[in-house]
């Protein structure tokens, strides 16, 4: 026989005395431990706790390459090193300039922003697994940290994006007026990056093996975005060459080109294929993320 649940001095079943609990938990603002709040509050838990967000992402940035001599101008060589050897292999060995002009111009924005990308989208998709003794033991919106893991990858980007200022004028591209829209489409990508950590974090989170992938999955979007030759040249205009030209990251990279070169001209239509990959992406990550807050740890 099993036994029956004994009452406790005021007559109370065990099950109506964790009831009555509850109740008065909710009604003090108390919340179950790592369980997931309602979008509207973490919502507003995440505005409140932008500053941690801020000031994460700031020493993140500043600790990157710290141990090397050379420390933060690494942000910089790497790119310029990455240009260098595609040149040299992709520009005088198998000659895919084709269709390009200014052939070292459109090689350098394509090295510098995919870079970007790259590092925005792994590191972003380690955002959970990668801290998880903070998660652990402190309570906040856990998607603040794939915010601040790809804000640390803008923030590290800025130089970068001085130094390819810098670099078009002497690879033969004058100064234009468009150049000032080049903060927007730095934006956009910047929006269409967290969104992607949004759920590759989750994703990983789940299926550790998702993280393995990844460096495969970008290495074939390096050959697939134009990073070193024209979409349009080698796949035509066709629906191969359409499906690339606008897949998200073929989108940025031709975006800031418009920005910074005078062959690639300004286009409406890649603007709102832009606009509509970062605020779409960001949304859906942003709610797939939210979604599963209850499996990120304990706070």
């Amino acid at each position: 026989m099993s036994a029956e649940p004994v009452a406790d001095q005021q007559g109370r079943l065990p099950e109506e005395v964790g009831h009555s609990l509850k109740e008065i938990a909710e009604r003090h603002g108390l919340r179950q431990v790592g369980g997931r709040p309602r979008l509207g509050a973490y919502l507003k838990g995440l505005l409140e706790r932008r500053h941690f967000a801020l000031v994460l992402a700031r020493s993140q940035a500043y600790s990157q390459n710290q141990g090397s001599y050379l420390g933060q101008a690494w942000n910089i060589l790497n790119p310029l090193i990455n240009a260098a050897v595609y040149l040299t292999i992709f520009g005088y060995v198998l000659k895919t300039d084709r269709g390009v002009e200014n052939y070292i111009a459109y090689l350098l924005v394509g090295v510098f922003f995919f870079q970007f990308v790259t590092r925005a989208i792994t590191l972003g998709s380690k955002a959970v697994v990668g801290n998880t003794g903070l998660v652990n033991s402190l309570q906040f919106p856990r998607a603040l940290l794939p915010i601040s893991t790809v804000l640390t990858e803008l923030i590290a980007f800025l130089p970068a994006i001085v130094v390819l200022l810098v670099l078009m004028p002497i690879s033969g591209e004058p100064l234009r007026w468009w150049w000032l829209a080049l903060p927007g489409a730095v934006a956009l990508m910047h929006l269409w990056g967290t969104g992607m950590a949004f759920l590759l974090a989750r994703l990983v989170v789940e299926v550790r093996d998702v993280a393995n992938l990844i460096p495969f999955a970008m290495r074939a979007l390096m050959y697939f975005s134009g990073v070193f030759f024209s979409i349009t040249s080698y796949a035509g205009s066709g629906l191969l060459g359409t499906v690339l030209e606008y897949q998200p990251v073929a989108v940025y990279l031709q975006l800031a080109r418009t920005c910074l070169m005078v062959e690639a001209e300004p286009s409406a239509s890649l603007w709102i294929a832009a606009a509509a990959w970062a605020f779409g992406t960001l949304l859906v990550g942003f709610l797939f993320f939210w979604r599963a807050e209850a499996k990120y740890g304990r706070g």
